[in-house]
């Protein structure tokens, strides 16, 4: 029996990973090439919608290509590429464009914060079509599921709402992906701020825990996070989301279940419960670190994971590519290629 096919991107848009991002996206990834057909890609067509400088933009690439395999994605499991290395992705965004409405684009809440923060003025038409183009990323590999945060449920939707739209008008063509979430890594917040998530473009640098950090560095943002009143080490949401958030750290890391560290701390007080939060941090970080650093330290050998990684992915794409041409009335390409 064949494996479910699993196909996520993330962004590279920092000189690091954070914390949030591990949790979320990247120990989830290493974890679903054991048990999926795994398709990881490093997001660098859509990181253009804020027109990143050139170097810094194939910089941060290989960077988090870096982390990924850093972090355990093994390249002969799961295919680990550049999205840009497979053109059929801009293909079939286009296509998809074509069959989505104004008004259904305008709806996406990620493109009216976004734009909230640039100014509507200076968003581009990449910013309001990049749902879009997240989309034929998702169904040019025919995904049977997609790991997404609870933010980025709308844009699951829009690709399976344009996967049902185009199989109803030019016959079955697509799967409809289904969601794939982790209920308990979904309030991951900042150190500084508990009350919001933990994210680059809105955490202060001592909000959040970077992958690729120091040791020492690490150990100080988590001693000197945002607690509350009292001692008590107790997860209670509403009066101490700080202490919650950290509870909710050292449980995603190590596995406890919060009701057992609350057993185990009663009565210690906050520093020894974060000392123990910082450790199970470097502990998590650190060998992923040294990889990363290594990985990047040959650019040439990064590079070439990187290519066979998008050969394997442009194998199905183009099959897919092939189908949706013919259903839509183009003329064959297999004359050109």
């Amino acid at each position: 029996m064949a494996l479910a096919r699993v196909l996520s991107g993330i962004q590279p848009t920092a000189d690091s990973f954070h914390l949030g991002n591990y949790l979320g996206a990247i120990r989830q990834y290493v974890a679903l090439q054991d048990t999926h057909e795994a398709f990881f890609f490093i997001a660098d067509l859509h990181a253009l919608t804020v027109a990143p400088k050139p170097d810094e933009l194939r910089r941060r690439t290989r960077i988090a290509a870096a982390q990924l395999f850093g972090a355990g994605l093994d390249p002969e499991r799961a295919a680990v590429f550049a999205q840009s290395h497979v053109r059929e992705h801009s293909e079939l965004a286009w296509y998809l464009i074509c069959q989505t409405g104004m008004g259904e684009a305008g709806r996406m809440t990620q493109f009216k914060d976004k734009s909230a923060r640039y100014g509507e003025s200076s968003a581009s038409v990449g910013l309001f079509t990049y749902p879009i183009l997240q989309a034929a990323d998702i169904l040019i590999y025919q995904a049977d599921q997609v790991p997404v945060g609870v933010d980025q449920k709308q844009h699951l939707e829009l690709s399976r709402d344009l996967a049902q739209r185009f199989n109803s008008r030019y016959g079955q063509t697509f799967k409809v992906p289904s969601p794939y979430i982790l209920k308990e890594v979904e309030k991951i917040t900042d150190l500084q701020d508990p009350t919001a998530k933990m994210s680059k473009s809105s955490s202060s640098p001592q909000g959040i825990l970077d992958v690729l950090e120091e040791p020492n560095v690490l150990r100080k943002k988590i001693m000197r996070a945002v607690t509350d009143t009292g001692s008590d080490v107790v997860a209670d949401e509403e009066n101490k989301p700080g202490v919650t958030n950290l509870l909710r750290i050292l449980s995603a890391l190590t596995g406890t279940p919060i009701p057992e560290l609350e057993t185990r701390f009663a009565g210690q007080g906050y520093g020894t419960f974060k000392k123990e939060v910082a450790e199970a941090v470097i502990e998590t970080f650190s060998p992923i670190r040294e990889r990363t650093e290594k990985l990047l330290a040959d650019e040439a050998e990064l590079d070439r994971m990187l290519v066979a990684g998008a050969a394997r992915a442009r194998k199905v794409a183009r099959e897919t590519m092939e189908q949706v041409r013919e259903r839509l009335g183009l003329l064959p390409t297999s004359h050109f290629e």
